[in-house]
């Protein structure tokens, strides 16, 4: 089976054809430099992404505060990452940065503030 995927890695945008067999990758072609093979494999085998959403606040300046987390998480976790984000609610201020949830989905991966929230008033 070969999987077709565009490489993000680098402004090249390399269109990748990923070959599988077994459920193992066997090559990558069309990629122009290494960052393209590495993304082609990960592709494949553990497609991974940044997870961005909002969150509820209560008694602040922002109705929702947005939110990230600090590194990709499995893509196949990307619907219980946002119902767990609809079970959120802030109520204190924070900043850009601040930690709002330390172990994310029990990931290892923290779950940041990407905006300032005061309290309203």
């Amino acid at each position: 089976m070969t999987k077709n995927a565009i490489c993000i890695e680098c402004p090249k945008g390399c269109t990748l054809a990923i070959d599988i067999e077994n459920c193992k990758v066997t090559s990558v072609r069309g990629a122009k430099c290494p960052k393209g093979v590495a993304y082609g494999l990960a592709e494949a085998e553990n497609p991974v992404r940044l997870f961005t959403a909002t969150v509820a606040a209560e008694g602040l300046n922002l109705k929702r505060i947005p939110v990230r987390t600090n590194k990709p998480i499995p893509k196949k976790d990307m619907l219980r990452a946002a119902e767990e984000t609809g079970r959120i609610r802030i109520k204190e201020p924070l900043k850009a940065g601040d930690v709002i949830v330390e172990n994310f989905l029990s990931l290892g991966i923290k779950l940041l503030a990407t905006r300032e929230a005061i309290l309203q008033s």
